[in-house]
């Protein structure tokens, strides 16, 4: 492999970027909101975190087709 093939683009690190952060949020931290309101009694709350939960598992999809392709061409 080039090194020039190795050298990671702008585009990809942008990508990489937003999926390390998309990934702590969905796994981590929006769960510690959804518990929250399910403690405080919120079902409508609850349901807005689970709504923005799975726009983000879409979005986090969209972007690793997106880096896929950065990848392989």
């Amino acid at each position: 492999m080039s090194s020039s093939s190795a050298e990671l683009t702008d585009t990809a690190y942008d990508i990489l970027k937003v999926l390390g952060k998309d990934a702590d949020f969905l796994y981590d931290t929006i769960e510690t909101y959804i518990k929250d309101a399910q403690r405080a009694n919120k079902s409508q709350l609850v349901e807005i975190w689970q709504t923005i939960k799975n726009d983000r598992k879409r979005h986090m999809h969209l972007l690793k087709e997106a880096l896929e392709r950065e990848i392989h061409g």
